[in-house]
């Protein structure tokens, strides 16, 4: 089996609402909206994250986003109006930080410290 591509999949409650926070949060429009209730946002090569409005399932997703840069990542997020907080990982080989969406689904952003970051 050869893995193409992953989509992180988020339900939100109001979709319109949603897709405003994760501009904000991503600093650019839906690369894609296939429907009135879905948008998604095209990251990484074969990575994406997918808004889809279900009522049932909303608040309760995490999708954790990989930086090379975390210091730069959080101040861009700041200047957007998005604070993150950091956790404190005892290990030391991660530096990770984490908001929510206002649905309550978990944002993460890490940095992996044994691949070369500082």
């Amino acid at each position: 089996m050869t893995i193409t591509r992953v989509l992180a999949g988020i339900a939100v409650a109001d979709i319109e609402a949603a897709k405003r926070w994760y501009e904000k949060l991503l600093g650019k429009p839906a690369d894609d909206v296939p429907m009135a209730s879905a948008a998604e946002w095209h990251l990484a090569a074969g990575g994406s994250i997918q808004l889809s409005e279900d009522a049932d399932r909303a608040g309760r997703g995490t999708v954790n986003l990989s930086v090379d840069d975390f210091d730069a990542a959080l101040a861009e997020a700041a200047g957007r109006g998005i604070v993150l907080e950091e956790v404190e990982i005892p290990s030391g080989m991660f530096r990770v930080a984490t908001t929510a969406d206002p649905e309550g689904n978990l944002v993460v952003f890490s940095q992996d410290l044994r691949r070369g970051g500082a």
